[in-house]
């Protein structure tokens, strides 16, 4: 989700219950982006939790390198869509009571705390220092939230696309900003939280295709996320592997 031109597809997609149709976007990789997977330790479990303990290791151990405005951008925007992501999943759980809401606001709850560490060790001021749940500096993530619980709100079956839609969108955004730096340190929180989006996805999914329900493809192309429900749940190698 890039600025306007996704919160506009999002909007259209969530006036629909049914969730149908798939959209993709292209994005164009900066020369001097890194194959992040081939040069970055993934720390993250099956649920999509991530070992900060690891990650802040890591992130210490590399060279504080002045930021690019892409950057910086990007840490401020990202901390915040996880956020969304807790908040949402914390609210749908009070509602619906499903496992599975509360145990991936845990985990995105580990999502946040990786970014912060990039925005302390940049220097950035933390967009969600002071804010509570539901409240969002960026106003275009604001009425995204809103959107989100309005639509979570009305079944279990919504909830849980909803969930789905949240995760591929994320999936995207990383996959975006990952093109626009060359920073290691944030290329790997970056890959660690697509390797838990990725999880995450393939859980909503397989909780609605429990009660009988195809999820398609709002924001991936049909065969990324093909690839990725097709596939097990990911864990990461550690410090000392790669997956």
């Amino acid at each position: 989700m890039r600025g306007r031109r996704y919160l506009v597809v999002l909007t259209v997609l969530l006036l629909s219950i049914t969730v149908a149709g798939c959209i993709s976007s292209t994005q164009t990789p900066t020369e001097t982006s890194p194959s992040p997977t081939n040069t970055v330790p993934l720390v993250g479990d099956t649920n999509g939790d991530l070992n900060t303990q690891d990650l802040q290791a890591y992130i210490d151990s590399l060279p504080t390198e002045p930021l690019t405005e892409d950057e910086k951008k990007g840490l401020l925007y990202m901390v915040e869509e996880e956020k969304l992501a807790h908040d949402v999943y914390t609210k749908l759980y009070e509602k619906w009571g499903l496992p599975i809401f509360n145990n991936i606001a845990k985990s995105e709850t580990t999502h946040v705390e990786s970014v912060r560490m990039l925005l302390k060790k940049y220097n950035l001021t933390d967009p969600t220092a002071d804010e509570g749940i539901g409240e969002f500096q960026n106003e275009e993530l604001q009425a995204l939230y809103d959107q989100l619980i309005e639509m979570g709100m009305k079944s279990e079956i919504d909830a849980l696309k909803v969930g789905a839609l949240i995760e591929e969108t994320d999936i995207k955004d990383l996959q975006e900003w990952i093109s626009k730096t060359n920073k290691i340190d944030i290329i790997m929180v970056y890959e660690n939280l697509m390797m838990g989006s990725r999880n995450h996805l393939r859980s909503f999914v397989g909780q609605l295709e429990s009660r009988g329900v195809t999820y398609e493809p709002q924001v991936l192309p049909k065969d990324e996320f093909e690839a990725i429900i097709s596939s097990p749940m990911e864990t990461g190698g550690g410090m000392g592997g790669k997956p």
